[in-house]
This record gives structure tokens, sequence and C-alpha cells, in this order.
């Protein structure tokens, strides 16, 4: 029986050019094709180290037809390498899913470690490091930004998001809102290139310098976790959905029926709901 392909995990550079392994670089000599998320972007990359690898496009919107492509490129026992526009691909892109593919076909995955903006933001912003939570970048639509905002604001982990210039001043706001004004944060734009800033200072101080200043670049946001008085009021809400969807079980209502009495009297989704119930049965 023929012998799989294996799958790198290539970390690209975020801005400077040099921030690449040599492992990387050889490895994307020798590989039988380059699966990018923008091969446009990437062409650059492969100029800037004279690599001429053949390319596949490989993104959010083709990834089930190009994945099942790739997967059976690597059963006929070809290397793909695959890359994001920047830093480590699965975080925040496509690259998961080919990952998961590989994996449930017993194809080999390897990381080639690099560049990453997320951690490289954490570890300069100033804030604490002993446990962090990565969130990425909100959702869109309101009700489910809500939901995941109203499940990070008690957690004292450091919390990292991602965001885009335009939408900057906008999650600013929410998060100013949703975690507090006072929350010590870093805004952290442009890594590794010619304008690299880091801004150090409340969420409440960040919104009206954005307000001012027009945002450019892409930002990663560190925030602090909740403090002890947060996270005490966190658990007192918690307490208190508790003894609510507790009562409606003993007055003899069904869990889902249960579950949605307690989210209309609070005022939260049946999500939150649902979460805290699982939480508390552990």
């Amino acid at each position: 029986m023929a012998e799989t392909g294996t799958l790198y995990l290539c970390a690209t550079p975020i801005g400077n050019l040099g921030d690449i392994t040599y492992r990387a670089v050889e490895t994307l000599r020798t590989a039988d094709v380059i699966a990018a998320e923008d091969t446009r972007h990437t062409r650059g990359l492969l100029a800037h180290y004279d690599i001429h690898t053949p390319m596949t496009s490989y993104h959010e919107h083709n990834k089930d037809e190009k994945g099942a492509e790739l997967i059976a490129r690597m059963q006929a026992g070809e290397t793909v390498v695959c890359v994001s526009d920047a830093g480590l691909p699965g975080i925040a892109d496509p690259g998961a899913d080919l990952a998961r593919r590989a994996i449930v076909e017993g194809i080999a995955v390897t990381p080639l470690p690099g560049a990453n903006a997320a951690l490289s933001a954490l570890i300069c912003a100033g804030l604490p490091l002993e446990g962090f939570t990565f969130v990425g970048f909100l959702p869109r639509k309101e009700k489910k930004r809500r939901e995941v905002l109203t499940r990070v604001a008690a957690y004292p982990e450091t919390l990292i998001f991602y965001e885009a210039p335009h939408r900057l001043r906008e999650t600013l706001a929410v998060l100013a809102e949703a975690l507090g004004a006072e929350r010590r944060a870093c805004a952290a734009r442009e890594l590794t290139k010619k304008f690299e800033e880091f801004r150090r200072m409340t969420l409440g101080e960040l919104l009206a310098h954005y307000r001012e200043s027009e945002p450019r670049g892409e930002f990663v946001l560190i925030v602090a976790g909740a403090d002890e008085s947060t996270a005490a009021a966190a658990d007192a809400a918690a307490e208190t959905l508790m003894e609510r969807y507790e009562a409606h079980i003993a007055a003899g209502l069904d869990k889902k029926e249960a579950m949605r009495r307690t989210a209309q009297e609070l005022g939260i989704s049946r999500r939150d709901v649902y979460q805290a119930v699982l939480a508390g049965e552990r």
C-alpha cells in the first residue's frame, strides 16, 4: 500500500518578511503544492524567497470542494503545505478544516511554527500572561456578539480579540459597554511592520483615542480579565439563574420549558441559560 503524504501547517510572516524559519522556507520549496488562502498575497512571499512551488487557492468559500481535492492528493502520497495570508493557518481561517479532514483520513499533520499575531501582541501588552482566552473576531450579528461577550465578561483570563480597522471603533464601543470602560487594554497594530504600535490604556480611553484618530492597519486587542468583584457578581447572577431554573423544574416543567422561562424572566438568551445549567450540573 502506498504511503500517504503529509499536511504541513506553515506559519507565514505577519508583517516583516524576515519572520519565517529556515525549515518553513525549505518545506515550501520541496512541497508538491502550496494551499494558499490568497494566492496573490502568498506569491509575494514566495518571490521574496525564490520559491517556485505550484500554488492552489484554498479559502473559506471553496474549502469543501478544494479540501476533498487536497486530501486525495495527499492520499496519493503528495506533500501539501497550507498557508494563510499571515500567521498560523487554522487561527481565524479555514486551515483548521483541512487539518480535521486530514486527521480523519489518517494523514500526518505537522506544524511549521512561526509568527502569530495574537501571541505577539499578548506578550507585549503588559497584561497578565498566567492565562488567556483567544476570542478572535466577534460575530457580526448583535445577538450572537452579545452572547459571546456575556460569556467572557467574567473570565479572569486576559482576552484576545482581532479586528479590522473599519470596524475598530464599533468593536471598542461594544467592548467598553460589555466589559467596562475601565478595563485595562492594549491595542496593537501593524505588528512587526514599520509603523508597529502598542497603545496601552483603558477600553474607554482607547475608544476616545480612535474616535479622534483614524484606525489604520489590522488590530489585535488585548483586554484584561475580570477582577474579583466582577467575577463575584457573575457568580451571584449564575446562582440566581440556577435558583429560577430549579424552581421551574420543581414546579413540574420539563428542562426545555424551564430554560425558556428562566431566559425570559432574566432577559437573556436560552443559550446562556443552557450553558449555565450545563456548568451547574458538572
